[in-house]
């Protein structure tokens, strides 16, 4: 009799691909991710629709950027620079303090998306990308 593997977190996976290049090459690399995650911070900075989530951190937006590239990178399939500098991302842990409600996750991922429409070329990326990136949302929100 097989037995079942426990259920992982999604803050335990990487984000898959549908075919054998990984999110991270598809869309362009280091390159395509400095890109977007620049993007994402400008569209932090300014949408109104971000203000829920702008007012609960507590540095600046483009500060969080490096960290955000250094996970994203290894949860694309990249480079593990996140896990080599700071260790385990636990992002349950590392996100306690921050009060994320459904305007914090909801502008942000607003933000997310915009970012990823406007700056990767492949929209089958952004098709596979968005959705996981959004179960990471729902995750670390303290409710719905």
């Amino acid at each position: 009799m097989e037995t079942a593997r426990p259920k992982r977190r999604p803050s335990q996976v990487r984000a898959r691909s549908r075919v054998d290049a990984s999110l991270y090459d598809r869309m362009g690399g280091a390159v395509a991710l400095r890109r977007l995650v620049r993007r994402f911070h400008e569209l932090m900075e300014t949408l109104p629709e971000a203000e829920a989530a702008r007012a609960v951190l507590h540095v600046a937006p483009a500060d969080l950027g490096p960290k955000l590239y250094e996970f994203l990178s290894g949860w694309l399939g990249g480079p593990e620079l996140y896990t080599k500098r700071h260790g385990a991302p636990k992002l349950k842990r590392r996100h306690f303090l921050v009060p994320i409600g459904p305007a914090q996750r909801d502008g942000w991922l607003l933000c997310f998306r915009r970012a990823a429409e406007e700056t990767i070329a492949d929209p089958s990326v952004v098709a596979e990308m968005l959705p996981q990136i959004e179960s990471l949302a729902h995750y670390l929100a303290d409710h719905d």
